[in-house]
């Protein structure tokens, strides 16, 4: 069963999902979300590829952050990324499902320190991605504020 902060979390990461335009237009999927954590999905389709028929590190980069910001915003607080920064370790091709997942790696104040890993769908890690969130206060999701 699924504790109040997992639920909170679920419905923070889904309510943001739906109010983006470019989750949706790319298809990314959440798999799992919890207290600062979250697992966001996307399969690589053609239109995600640069010149050398692998994924645009754009669309890795974007996949990680909205990892990063599922998590960071899951205790439905409004956080902010403050920095980023990507290691891109082995490259993805059309047709691959991708998968990102976040974890805080640690908090104090209004600063929290998040480590994203994309892998492919064989376990390879395909990228690294490291955040900096920054809060500004008030809720994702007005009614979910006590939970």
């Amino acid at each position: 069963m699924a504790t109040d902060a997992t639920s909170r979390a679920r419905r923070v990461a889904e309510t943001m999902l739906a109010r983006e335009g470019t989750g949706p237009a790319w298809g990314l999927e959440i798999e799992a979300a919890g207290e600062a954590v979250s697992r966001v999905v996307m399969t690589v389709l053609p239109e995600m590829l640069n010149g050398h028929g692998t994924t645009h590190g754009g669309m890795i980069f974007a996949l990680a952050d909205t990892a990063f910001a599922y998590a960071c915003n899951s205790r439905n607080e409004v956080n902010v990324a403050q920095s980023a920064s990507i290691s891109y370790l082995s490259p993805a091709h059309a047709g691959e499902r991708l998968v990102a997942e976040a974890r805080e790696v640690g908090n104090d104040g209004r600063t929290g320190v998040y480590e994203v890993t994309v892998r492919g769908p064989d376990g390879r890690i395909v990228a690294v991605f490291q955040g900096l969130s920054r809060s500004i206060g008030g809720a994702v999701i007005e009614d979910a504020r006590d939970e």
